[in-house]
């Protein structure tokens, strides 16, 4: 079966991008294993007319309002391979099945690895997170942790005391230097120093990280920054991909394009750090250059 584009991830940048080719009136088809980033998180916040509601509810939400449009097919599953050249991409799924597509828009988004503390991936994306603006204001404005996996933590110990009292705890991962701690002192961030134990389940409305001394902190929250790692669709289609804090990315150009004619990449997958917001937003933009591409060339 033969499609104007497939993209490949039907979470909020893919059905994003989908939206404008299905109203372009192109034939489409969105691929999703049906494991968004956020899955682990209760609620959603900084979306404009949908803050604090459920991921679920906005991602079920905008494909009922996509699968309206006549041109749009959906299929639930995880894609093996991708081959092929513009106007003629060929894409293999786990189940066997196949598609053809004139243009790819790479959606998929990210797998964060999370620190191997005991405990911590229990509490991720309920007391455990990564972005201040998604999660800093419902915690209050007392008892919050960052937990350094790498020199990356500065950027959450200088950040969080907007939201609240902060401990950065350096776990061992980095000796600051005498400017960084004069940063975060001008900052108001505590430091703790020695290496985490485990993190404990406190109550609703907080959690307990132990120390290996054996010294306790009652916490609100905790912030980590995971690595990120891609799905290796990007790298077997050849596209370009940089290095970001985090960890690689697909490169794209201000209309989302990868370095590879005829692919397009949005979302998470290529951007460093990003939100629902970020993420329609460049869904959107995807969709908007890969209908251009189809009616004027790669």
């Amino acid at each position: 079966m033969s499609f104007d584009a497939v993209i490949i991830g039907g979470s909020y940048a893919g059905m994003a991008a989908g939206l404008q080719l299905a109203r372009a009136r192109r034939k489409i088809l969105l691929i999703d294993a049906g494991q968004p980033r956020n899955r682990f998180a209760s609620h959603s916040h900084g979306f404009l007319t949908q803050d604090g509601a459920p991921p679920a509810e906005i991602a079920a939400e905008a494909r009922s309002q996509l699968m309206e449009y006549p041109t749009v097919e959906w299929r639930t599953g995880r894609v093996e391979a991708v081959t092929g050249t513009a106007d003629n991409f060929l894409v293999a799924l786990a189940d066997g099945s196949t598609y053809q597509a004139r243009r790819i828009i790479l959606a998929a988004g990210v797998t964060d690895e999370l620190p191997g503390l005991p405990g911590l991936a229990e509490l991720w994306g309920k007391r455990v997170f990564h972005c201040p603006y998604c999660h800093g204001y419902e915690l209050g404005k007392e008892g919050i942790g960052v937990l350094a996996t790498s020199e990356l933590a500065m950027h959450h110990g200088l950040m969080l005391p907007d939201w609240g009292a902060t401990m950065l705890f350096v776990n061992d991962a980095f000796e600051p230097t005498a400017e960084q701690l004069a940063q975060l002192k001008a900052r108001g961030t505590h430091i703790e120093y020695g290496a985490a134990a485990r993190l404990v389940s406190q109550t609703e409305i907080g959690v307990e990280l132990v120390m290996q001394d054996g010294r306790v902190f009652p916490l609100v929250g905790l912030f980590v920054a995971p690595r990120i790692h891609l799905s290796p669709l990007a790298a077997q289609l050849g596209c370009e991909l940089e290095e970001s804090p985090m960890g690689c990315i697909v490169k794209t150009d201000a209309m989302q394009a990868t370095s590879i004619p005829g692919v397009f990449a949005c979302g998470d997958v290529a951007r460093a750090a990003g939100s629902v917001t970020f993420a329609v937003a460049d869904g959107a933009m995807a969709g908007l250059s890969t209908h251009r591409s189809l009616m004027f060339g790669c």
